[in-house]
This record gives C-alpha cells, sequence and structure tokens, in this order.
C-alpha cells in the first residue's frame, strides 16, 4: 500500500505538470521573464523566498523533472554566486537523495530479483568501489544527473555514501551553472555556457579521478615496498613456487611468452593432483568399479563372479597410472619448455628475492620482478583427543602406506561426507573393505541438492557402506590392539571399531614455510588476494588451492593465466579473474557433475528460475548400457531458454557437463541444444532431450491451437 501510494503522489506531480505545460516556468525562457518578479519578492523577503526556491529546487531533483539545470542558473541569479552554490548544491544532493531513495525503495527488490544474476558484477564492483564511480559521474555533467540517481538506487551503494559524494562530486559542475546564472539575463540558450571548451574541461575533470586512483596506487605501493630496497636489475622476469597445476601452468604460459622463468618444487613434480589426488584416485576407481562388474555380471547376462586379486596388484597398478602420466609433469619436460626448474624449498625473503635451500644442500638466491606463489593444500586433520595414538591415513598418504598391503583393510572409518570421503568410501567397499562413513552434517554432499545427495547415499549403501550422517566424532581411543571412534549422534554417544581412519574432511591451503608472515602478507584460510589475484605485493601473486576460493586443478590452471599474465604484462593491462562459469564433478558411481546454481543455492540467492529435469532412465543409450538411473536437471531464467545452473547424475555425468559449460560460457540457451545434432545412441543425448523437455514446457499453446484448425480445415 505504501508503494500504491508513493507511485500516485508521482502520478498527481507528473500528469498535472505536463497537462497544464507548468515545465515552461522551469525553461531558460520562463526564467528570464519571471526573473523580475523573483528579484522584487527576493527583496521583500530574501529568507522566505531562499527557502522556497530551494524547495522548489528538492522537489524538481526528486521528482527527477525537466528543469534543475535552469534551476541552478536561477540561483546563482537570484542569490549570487556564494549563496546560489549553497542553495543549489544542497537542494541538488537533497532532492538527489529522495530520487535515489524512491527508486531503492520501489524498484530495488523487483530489478535485483530479476536480474540478479546478471548484476552481481556490478552489485560487486559498486560494494567495492560505487564511491568512486558515483563521484567520477557527479563530475561530468555530459551525464544526466536525474538518471544516475535512479539508477544508483538499484545497487547496494549506502545512502549515506551516496549523498555524501554527490554533495561533494556535484559542487565543480554547480559552480560553473550558478556562475554563468550571474549573467542569466545575458544567456540565450543552455548551449551558452557549454562551449566545446568547457565541455572538454569536464570531461578532463572527469578523467582525473582514474588520474589520481593511478596516482594513489602509486603512493600506496611506494608506502607497502618503503622497508624494502629493490634491486636495480633481476636475474629473473619470474618465480613460480609450487609444481602443482596453478605452478606448471603459470611457468608454461611464461616460458611461452619467453619470460626467463624459475619454478620451485620441494617434493614431486605434478603436484597433488597427479600423486596423490585426482589421478591415483581416479585409478583406484576404475578398479573398484570393474569389482563391482563382476559383483554384479547378471546385469549383462554374464555369470556373477566374485573378484579374486591381490590389493597389492591394484595399489601398482595406481603407482603405474602415475608413473605413465608423470613424463607430463616431468622436470625434463618443463626444462625443455625453456622453464628452469629447481628442486628444493623456497622462502620469499623481500618483495623481489626468493631463497632456494636446493636438495643438495646448495642455497641460492634469486631477484626476480614477479613472484607466483603456488603452494597447494593439504588434508585437514582433524584435532580429535586420541588421534595421534591410534593413527590414521590421508588422501595424501594412503597410496604409499596402503601400497604393500595384500589386502585391503578390513574394517574402515572414512571421517568426511563430502566429495573426496565419498568417492574413497564406495571405491574401498567396493574393494572388500566393511566402510563406515561419519559426517557431522544431516546429509553427505552438502554443497550438492537434497535429491542427489540422497541418490549418492543410496548408491553408497548399496555397495555396502554404512553411512553415519548428523553424528560428531568426539574422540578416538585404543584398548590393546583394538581401535575405536566415539561418535555423538541425539545426545548418545556410540563406538565404531576400525583398522584404518581414513581422515577426508577437506583440504588446507599451505601458509607457513614460505616467508608469508615475516613479510607481512594477510592469510586467512588462504592467501588474502584481490580480483589480480594480487597480495599485499602488487608484485607478489597467489594461484590454485593457497589461493581459493575453489580447490579444483582445473580452476587452478584458469587462475594460472591471469596470474602469469598480470605478473608479465600488468604495467600495461590487468585482467581480473573470471569465475562466472565453473564446473566441477565428484566420480561417485553415479558421477555428480555441476556447473552454476543448484536449486538450494539460487533459493538461498534469492534468484528466480524453472527447472526443467529429464531423466536418464529413459534413454536409449543408458538403457542399453544398464546404466539408466540419474538425471540431468537445467535450472533457466523464467521463461528464457538461458542457462543458470545444471546438475548431471549418472553415468559418465562429468563428460556430459561439458556441452553446458561450454553454453554457458559462451551465452548459448537451451534452443541452441536442442537445434545441435547429437550422435545416436550416446550418453550425450540426454543434454538435447532434456533441452527438450524444456521446449514442450514452453510450447505455443494458442498457435498450436490455431495449426490444429488449419489441418483440420485443410483436411476439408
Amino acid at each position: 500500500m505504501k508503494k500504491i501510494a508513493i507511485f500516485i503522489l508521482l502520478a498527481l506531480v507528473f500528469i498535472p505538470f505536463f497537462a497544464f505545460d507548468l515545465h515552461h516556468y522551469l525553461s531558460l525562457e520562463g526564467m528570464r521573464s519571471s526573473l523580475g518578479a523573483f528579484e522584487s519578492a527576493r527583496q521583500a523577503s530574501p529568507v522566505m523566498v531562499a527557502f522556497t526556491f530551494a524547495l522548489a529546487y528538492v522537489v524538481v531533483t526528486a521528482f527527477s523533472l525537466p528543469g534543475a539545470a535552469v534551476m541552478t542558473l536561477a540561483s546563482g541569479a537570484l542569490f549570487g554566486l556564494v549563496w546560489g552554490t549553497l542553495i543549489a548544491s544542497f537542494a541538488s544532493s537533497i532532492g538527489a537523495l529522495l530520487a535515489f531513495s524512491a527508486s531503492r525503495y520501489l524498484l530495488k527488490d523487483m530489478v535485483q530479483t530479476r536480474f540478479g544474476s546478471h548484476l552481481q558484477a556490478i552489485n560487486d564492483g559498486v560494494a567495492r568501489e560505487g564511491a568512486f564511480y558515483l563521484f567520477t559521474l557527479r563530475l561530468v555533467p555530459l551525464f544526466p544527473f536525474f538518471l544516475i540517481n535512479l539508477l544508483m538506487g538499484l545497487t547496494p551503494i549506502k545512502a549515506k555514501t551516496f549523498y555524501l559524494v554527490s554533495q561533494i562530486g556535484m559542487l565543480a559542475g554547480t559552480i560553473v551553472y550558478v556562475n554563468a546564472g550571474t549573467q542569466l539575463a545575458q544567456l540565450q540558450s543552455l548551449s551558452g555556457i557549454m562551449s566545446p571548451s568547457l565541455l572538454f574541461s569536464f570531461v578532463l575533470l572527469g578523467i582525473f579521478p582514474f588520474i589520481a586512483k593511478r596516482i594513489t596506487s602509486q603512493i600506496q605501493q611506494k608506502r607497502v615496498y618503503s622497508r624494502w630496497q629493490k634491486p636495480s636489475q633481476f636475474d629473473r622476469n619470474l618465480v613460480v613456487i609450487g609444481a602443482g597445476a596453478a605452478g606448471l601452468v603459470t611457468s608454461y604460459i611464461a616460458a611461452a611468452v619467453k619470460a626467463k622463468v624459475t619454478l620451485i618444487e620441494a617434493h614431486k613434480m605434478g603436484g597433488d593432483c597427479l600423486n596423490y589426488g585426482c589421478v591415483p584416485s581416479k585409478a583406484l576407481i576404475k578398479s573398484a568399479k570393474v569389482a563391482h562388474d563382476m559383483r554384479h555380471g547378471d546385469k549383462y547376462g554374464l555369470t556373477v563372479h566374485e573378484p579374486s586379486f591381490s590389493f597389492k596388484a591394484v595399489m601398482a597398478r595406481v603407482h603405474a597410472v602415475i608413473r605413465a602420466v608423470e613424463p607430463h609433469d616431468s622436470v625434463e619436460r618443463y626444462t625443455e619448455l625453456g622453464v628452469e626448474v629447481l628442486q628444493g624449498y623456497a622462502k620469499v625473503i623481500d618483495p623481489w628475492t626468493v631463497e632456494v635451500k636446493l636438495h643438495s644442500g646448495e642455497v641460492q638466491r634469486i631477484t626476480t620482478r614477479s613472484i607466483v606463489i603456488a603452494a597447494g593444500a593439504r588434508p585437514f586433520v582433524p584435532p580429535l583427543e586420541g588421534i595421534e595414538e591410534v593413527g590414521y591415513v590421508t588422501s595424501d598418504t594412503l597410496w604409499d602406506e596402503f601400497a604393500q598391503l595384500d589386502a585391503p583393510p578390513k574394517r574402515m572409518v572414512v571421517l568426511g561426507g563430502g566429495p573426496i570421503g565419498c568417492e574413497l568410501a564406495q571405491s574401498f567397499a567396493r574393494l572388500g573393505s566393511q566402510v563406515t562413513q561419519i559426517e557431522m552434517a544431516p546429509r553427505i554432499m552438502m554443497r550438492e541438492d537434497v535429491e542427489v545427495s540422497e541418490l549418492v547415499r543410496v548408491a553408497l549403501e548399496k555397495d555396502g557402506v554404512t553411512v553415519l550422517t548428523s553424528h560428531k566424532a568426539l574422540r578416538c581411543e585404543k584398548h590393546g590392539a583394538h581401535k575405536f571412534i566415539i561418535v555423538e549422534h541425539n545426545d548418545t554417544e556410540m563406538r565404531v571399531e576400525f583398522d584404518v581412519l581414513l581422515c577426508a574432511v577437506g583440504r588446507v591451503a599451505r601458509l607457513s614455510g614460505y616467508g608469508l608472515e615475516e613479510l607481512g602478507i594477510p592469510t586467512q584460510r588462504n592467501v588474502i588476494t584481490n580480483d589480480y589475484l594480487e597480495t599485499l605485493y602488487p608484485n607478489i601473486y597467489a594461484a590454485g588451492d593457497v589461493a581459493g576460493p575453489y580447490q579444483f586443478t582445473h580452476t587452478a590452471a584458469h587462475q594460472a593465466w591471469y596470474a602469469a599474465v598480470n605478473a608479465l604484462f600488468g604495467d600495461f593491462k590487468k585482467f581480473k579473474v573470471d569465475y562466472r562459469v565453473v564446473p566441477w564433478a565428484t566420480f561417485t558411481d553415479p558421477e555428480v557433475a555441476r556447473v552454476g546454481l543448484n536449486e538450494q543455492e539460487a533459493q538461498e540467492k534469492g534468484i528466480p528460475y524453472e527447472l526443467t529435469h529429464y531423466g536418464i532412465d529413459d534413454l536409449d543409450r543408458a538403457i542399453a548400457d544398464s546404466a539408466a538411473y540419474g538425471f540431468v536437471k537445467v535450472l533457466t531464467a523464467p521463461n528464457k531458454d538461458r542457462i543458470l545452473g545444471v546438475t548431471i547424475v549418472g553415468v559418465h555425468a562429468g563428460d556430459l557437463l561439458a556441452e553446458y559449460v561450454l553454453a554457458m560460457k559462451h551465452g548459448l540457451g537451451l534452443n541452441k541444444i536442442l537445434g545441435t545434432i547429437h550422435t545416436y545412441p550416446t550418453l550425450a543425448e540426454a543434454n538435447k532431450y532434456a533441452a527438450g523437455e524444456w521446449k514442450r514446457a514452453h510450447a505455443p499453446q494458442k498457435i498450436l491451437m490455431w495449426l490444429a484448425r488449419y489441418h483440420t480445415w485443410k483436411r476439408g
């Protein structure tokens, strides 16, 4: 009702204003003809005329009526430069604040709800530097001020900030107009004060904040570097610390553009992904899948067979797969590419110097223009009482510790219900371990939709995993040769016996030992960086797991491009990291793959969406492969085919997702996917059929009704 009342008030102002030609009084000619009467009234009652004039100015600005420029001129003609400037400055700012507030109250929620995903980048930018950009716009009268008032009301900028910046930013333009207004009787048109030279001056004034920002940035940098002595020349263009995905790609790009780059790795080339994560886990998952298929041969018309195998041979295959991939990330390959590779421990001594303690015992110091820290992450081990006494493995250590086992652990507890915990719990269960998975949250895979979590839980339990959700680990105990973990559920403690405890509760960035503390580089869970991946020192960057916010190999490689280009060419152009389309997958069976929003995220953010659901159980190829389970779920903007997010659950979901990633990256909608030929019979047809489901739901029913009548008429 309040909004309706405001709309009625607006109508009561606008309709008479234009219906009775009142805007004539706010034209230059109208003001000039009324100048004598105004002057007489001002001499008779100067305070009342000033107050009335200011109030009228506020109303004109608040209702975005045409004539604010002429009112500014009139303030100069009536009250002179000083008082005219004071009246016009405060009246225009107060009116602008009222227009801003009305726009925010009436339209912001509607606009943000409808276009929130499109406006996210703008909202983030305004939250960071809204005052700066508003100040720039206020300095340049070429931009319609009433439009700025209304549009800024739709953004997150604070009303107090808007008013103060407007008050200051409009002052220069106000003085120019008020000064011109002192000669109002001689002005023939508004263009009389807006000569090309004056307009050019305003443009320069608008550019000034950017120049000032650059100068301010230089001053800030000087302050940051003040306690350090910058070398007069450098040994390298770039030093990269860490040879995981981020470090490898960063150094590769630097070498490709002929920069002199040194890559430093303390342990194994390839980092976590090659040696402990992606590669070995997927090799283990494949062996476990084959064992599972042998037990369920009847699905394919074959004899059921319990697999007989040596677990040591399974682990030997895992290490063989690692060795087969190793050459891609080897010292030899990167040396051939032009990268100097040093194996040792790196520490940043000052913003341009890195000290390397080589494995040979030699200590080497390197000066460099830029540094990229790509130190990765390590498994987090919760500080449970007794955990050191019972012992544990992590997703990093299990590959070596299990390498010589003839059989998989008999009883395994997997602590953690995230992607890593789910993948390993299912794999070891399929290889014969009795697995209990413990998760403190109400469900596993909490970042996914409820139906996804439930589907994965059912799959794990079918493979023999005991999934305990809403169970909080309290402590570990050891009694003789028996090991237990004590958990709490509904205020009741229970004991779970195990032979091996696998901690898979997440990973934390490697932040110590690289000199970050000594340099004062801020860290929290990750190294703190800006949108360009710069740390406190603009020439020191962080990328990959150590920087966050995602801990995926592909996002580490994605960040590496920005880190390399900004580090090497940032003097000319810097690029903000683009996180708009980030895919990920969990390689359980069935796989879970996602890009963009899922339902729970859309609901949390208040983003409206339409849901299209296609069941893979209806897909010919899935039926033929006895893999007819799972679904494709697509979120689109209401009444549009623009894709907001996709979740796929099923066999090869990670591979199927790529088509949607490409579509979202390049702004292609479901109609484009539907119009693309997909090979029959393939699993990829699921994407086309999902698009077809959306099309059917948006079929033009009225047109189809008329077409039915047309065809009836044609039949006679």
